[in-house]
């Protein structure tokens, strides 16, 4: 489908980029397919994360999953989290395993990859010891 929702009000998505078609894993897709099948509101045209309060008419609203968010990063001791954080998480891991700048800008579906570029994503393993490590053994000749 191509419907967004900004402020509980469903919509068009907002870009060519977002009307892509977009590719998940097997993996996630059986996980998704699963959740959908055992929820309160599994039909067809109920949204994937459908809201109780609003019986299943629309999905959790931005406010609440920014809260359960904010308190599940509280109570895991990482602090204040914004749900943002979890699209420059998904950079990062783009970046760790390699993904070419141009595949990470068309699956973040950023129609200009300078956004891709300077404004997601930081290094989440220990890929600058490991950079680091090659580089000061080419300095010292191997040693």
């Amino acid at each position: 489908m191509e419907r967004g929702i900004v402020c509980q009000v469903v919509d068009d998505v907002k870009t060519a980029e977002s009307r892509r078609s977009l590719h998940i894993d097997d993996a996630m897709l059986f996980t998704l397919k699963h959740w959908k099948q055992t929820t309160q509101f599994s039909g067809t045209d109920d949204w994937m994360f459908a809201s109780p309060a609003q019986l299943g008419r629309l999905p959790w609203s931005y406010d609440k999953a920014w809260r359960m968010y904010q308190k599940a990063g509280a109570k895991a001791g990482i602090g204040r989290l914004g749900t943002h954080s979890l699209r420059h998480t998904y950079r990062s891991w783009l970046d760790a395993v390699g993904t070419p700048i141009a595949m990470q800008q068309k699956l973040m579906r950023h129609a200009d990859i300078r956004t891709t570029m300077n404004v997601y994503g930081d290094i989440v393993t220990d890929e600058v010891t490991v950079a680091s490590r090659k580089v000061t053994r080419l300095a010292l000749n191997g040693r």
